[in-house]
């Protein structure tokens, strides 16, 4: 976290402690400590969240899960060697059985 009000509320802190989230922060005007997510954050920004007005509740998480999808499983990463996360995921797993069957060494 980057000690934003958003995550600092009371409900926040709450609902982090009833999970046993393990929290992290990141020094104050530091954010290239925290680049994957603050890439992420400034996409779904640019992205999304400014180009629609979401007039409900429900309409916002319609719009905002069309994007997750889009940027999952249609977009390559250049940090992930030109996969999408799904593909990266995929691999990644295939991978691990691989190696768990001792296919691999």
């Amino acid at each position: 976290s980057d000690n934003g009000t958003e995550l600092t509320s009371h409900a926040i802190l709450r609902w982090q402690e009833e999970r046993a989230v393990e929290w992290h922060y990141i020094a104050p005007g530091k954010p290239q400590q925290n680049g994957f997510v603050e890439s992420l954050n400034g996409r779904l920004r640019d992205e999304c969240l400014n180009e629609h007005l979401f007039r409900s509740l429900p309409a916002a998480r319609t719009i905002i899960e069309a994007w997750r999808v889009d940027y999952n499983t249609c977009r390559p990463h250049t940090s992930l060697g030109g996969l999408t996360p799904n593909a990266f995921a995929n691999r990644s797993n295939q991978n691990q059985n691989q190696n768990q069957n001792g296919l691999w060494l």
